[in-house]
């Protein structure tokens, strides 16, 4: 008799081979034209899914160096998952006139300014977006990879009034470089300012008295593009921003990876930094749960990024759970929270169910 884990395990892959294969273009973007002055002179696309009703979630997805919306969406799954889960994508798209290797220009002051540049054309975007396609404006988020993930860091930083709640992969520090000398030496862990330096940074990008944005981080051990250091930067960035504790609340086991989540004073997941054991540069993906296809920085771990990001923002269903999810042994006494796996109430019975669910073989 199989063990249960190798049940799940094929339950999952089996849902990958139920559905359609993803294309690697996607051509169900539509160009947004005609958004405001566009001073960071960017493209744009969304998403929207076929069944849709009032009152729509909004995700911002930024691609990384040398890829575009169209393929960075095809790798992640975002499309996907916003078809099966009903909210609206947006796609800002770099060009090359603006950066030859199609990099957001994160480590560029005047890009990262608020009411300027590059920032300034996603936020016009995300104003034409949500007056004309009923979106919640109250559920707005951005996630990107690398670059993307940089300049994700700088739309929370100076539109925190904007987003719920943001997602970095392999992303940097908002205003920790000013120059491409500098873009090279932070990514590489070198220098950079203190983490004072960087609070405040963020603290007078936008006046902002809050609340803030919910972040959640991602990144690979092995990454030799933006180090991890990267990462742990964000954190103390971000920390006294939401007023919790250098440690955090919880550590949580999910296989060979482990989720670290910081807790304000209200109970509130308002931190959460993904560590994806021995993952190089790329977006995490699981490509047996039908959502992401793997390729050039979009990897194939046993776990996805862009469903549990989903996941954490409410955009995917609650019963939906995370697989594999177990505390660490110092941390058993606070695994208890809104992620966490769950064992309890429903016993085999109900680990089966929620299995065929996500396999999708049961409603």
């Amino acid at each position: 008799m199989r063990s249960m884990s190798d049940t799940l395990a094929r339950l999952a892959a089996l849902r990958g081979t139920l559905r359609p294969q993803p294309k690697q273009d996607n051509s169900d973007l539509v160009a947004l034209d005609a958004f405001g002055a566009n001073p960071g002179a960017l493209g744009g696309y969304i998403y929207l899914p076929t069944k849709r009703g009032k009152n729509m979630a909004l995700v911002v997805v930024l691609h990384g160096c040398t890829q575009t919306a169209s393929g960075y969406d095809s790798g992640s799954g975002w499309s996907r998952l916003a078809e099966d889960y009903g909210f609206a994508l947006l796609f800002p798209e770099q060009r090359r006139a603006n950066n030859p290797n199609l990099c957001f220009n994160w480590f560029n002051p005047e890009d990262i300014r608020r009411d300027h540049g590059e920032v300034s054309s996603i936020r016009q975007m995300i104003t034409k977006v949500v007056a004309e396609y009923g979106i919640d404006s109250r559920r707005v988020f951005v996630t990107g990879l690398s670059a993307g993930g940089a300049m994700a860091a700088a739309m929370l930083a100076t539109y925190p009034e904007v987003f719920v709640g943001g997602a970095i992969i392999a992303g940097l520090p908002y205003a920790s470089a000013a120059t491409i000398p500098e873009a090279f030496d932070r990514m590489r862990g070198h220098g950079g300012p203190t983490a004072e330096e960087l609070e405040l940074r963020l603290r007078t990008a936008s006046g902002h008295k809050g609340p803030w944005p919910t972040l959640s981080l991602w990144q690979g051990t092995a990454d030799r593009t933006v180090v991890p250091a990267n990462a742990h930067a964000i954190v103390g960035q971000w920390r006294n921003i939401h007023g919790v504790n250098a440690s955090p609340s919880r550590v949580e086991d999910i296989g060979r990876h482990q989720r670290r989540v910081w807790t304000d004073v209200h109970g509130v997941d308002v931190i959460e930094l993904y560590t994806i054991a021995g993952m190089d540069h790329g977006t995490p993906l699981d490509v047996g749960t039908g959502y992401g296809t793997s390729g050039p920085f979009m990897l194939d771990v046993g776990i996805s990024s862009t469903v549990e990001i989903a996941r954490s923002w409410g955009l995917v269903p609650s019963f939906e759970k995370r697989r594999n999810a177990e505390p660490s042994a110092a941390q058993t006494e606070n695994v208890a929270g809104p992620f966490g796996a769950g064992s309890g109430s429903g016993g085999i019975q109900k680990v089966i169910e929620d299995a065929l669910r996500s396999a999708g073989l049961l409603r």
